[in-house]
């Protein structure tokens, strides 16, 4: 598999180079202090695009796994991309490899039980998230919206997409099959350590096992709050955490939003800004930085989309462009800020995915990404259609 590296020329420029010496010390600092994210440096990137490559690189993923593997996701359908996993992971747990999944119980209320048993049965400890009953909220809330794949801490993935045939191209829509548009990022290097210590905490968590007063008291002392682009070869890469209220990805947004000189791209499933998120998109609009917003057309959901068009006349008044993709359903979460900055994740700019849900996203510092990353926007662009009036 190879990465996605080429270029456009109506991509936005990058921060000029010179500043790459200040960028990267601020950059995850800033990660820290405003996301309680943990950054490293010297890891190798590859943005990889829709189903079919994904499920390969996260089945490569498993199969050359010989110590552990670490699977969470929010869906997992018992069909044949679900088997296709299923098998994999109880051939890695035959060859005496440590394999533990998390999936959610709303995400993956459907998958039948026979399923998890085989599983089971297999070696693999399965454990599900969050199943209704007597405790705050019914246990219907909060979900674990994550996606997340480690092996042997040492390579890791993660991105939009779920565990099921949608993403493969097997949507019926009017006797076409047409795949899901997702996008997600295969990591080698110390990230893997930081995403196996997320799923380490929400494995617990899966279990009733974490601590009140380890929630009450999340702050921790930093980690790598220096690190710098130059000091190794490869991507800055942060791990942001989404947990219920504490809005770290929205407030990442903000900080992006002060940081960006050239353009502020975002693609998001199911987009409903708040009010705070609206005004930075709107704020750097207007003082000149390029910002573009690509959603669905169609909707898995679709009253969303009654709720992603109630703000387009806003943004759209303050200069913010707005672009709908014309298949079946985009489903990515992603940014690319200057051509530099990179968010790959599970995180939709709603109510849910910022405030309440568990997430996952990695923001990465990277030029050659960050041009991969544009050059991946503006074809989806090419596929869409710009809103022009609310």
């Amino acid at each position: 598999m190879t990465a996605i590296t080429t270029t456009a020329a109506s991509a936005a420029p990058a921060v000029p180079d010179q500043m790459s010496s200040t960028i990267g010390p601020r950059f995850a600092r800033g990660l820290w202090r405003i996301a309680a994210a943990d950054a490293s440096s010297g890891n190798a990137v590859e943005l990889m695009r829709d189903g079919t490559r994904i499920f390969d690189a996260m089945i490569d993923v498993i199969a050359g796994a010989r110590e552990s593997v670490m699977l969470e996701s929010y869906l997992v359908v018992s069909d044949s991309v679900g088997e296709r996993f299923s098998a994999a992971l109880i051939a890695a747990a035959a060859r005496g490899v440590k394999v533990r999944m998390i999936a959610d119980w709303a995400g993956s209320r459907g998958t039948a039980r026979a399923y998890w048993r085989l599983l089971r049965e297999g070696g693999v400890d399965v454990r599900i998230f969050n199943k209704p009953g007597f405790r705050r909220w019914l246990g219907l809330l909060p979900r674990d919206h994550r996606k997340v794949l480690v092996a042997d801490e040492q390579v890791c993935v993660t991105g939009g997409i779920g565990l099921s045939e949608v993403w493969s191209g097997f949507a019926m829509r009017k006797k076409k099959k047409a795949p899901w548009r997702d996008t997600a990022v295969l990591i080698r290097g110390p990230a893997a350590q930081d995403m196996a210590r997320a799923f380490e905490t929400m494995w617990k968590r899966a279990n009733f096992e974490e601590r009140r007063a380890a929630r009450r008291h999340a702050v921790r002392r930093a980690r790598n709050t220096n690190t710098l682009p130059g000091q190794s070869l490869g991507a800055v890469v942060g791990i942001i955490e989404g947990e219920p209220w504490r809005l770290r990805v929205a407030r990442a947004l903000q900080i992006q939003s002060v940081s960006a000189e050239k353009a502020i791209w975002i693609a998001s499933a199911y987009f409903y800004p708040s009010s705070a998120e609206i005004e930075a998109l709107c704020g750097a609009a207007l003082d000149g930085v390029d910002v573009r917003v690509l959603v669905p057309s169609k909707y898995d959901h679709p009253w969303v989309r009654m709720l992603t068009r109630s703000v387009y006349k806003q943004l759209l008044r303050n200069g913010v462009r707005i672009w709908e993709w014309n298949g079946i359903m985009m489903h990515a979460k992603t940014s690319v800020i200057d051509g530099r900055w990179v968010r790959v994740g599970s995180t939709d700019f709603n109510p849910l995915g910022i405030a309440i849900n568990y997430e996952l996203d990695a923001v990465i510092e990277s030029q050659e990404l960050g041009k991969a990353a544009e050059a991946m926007f503006l074809r989806d662009l090419e596929e869409s259609t710009e809103i022009k009036h609310a």
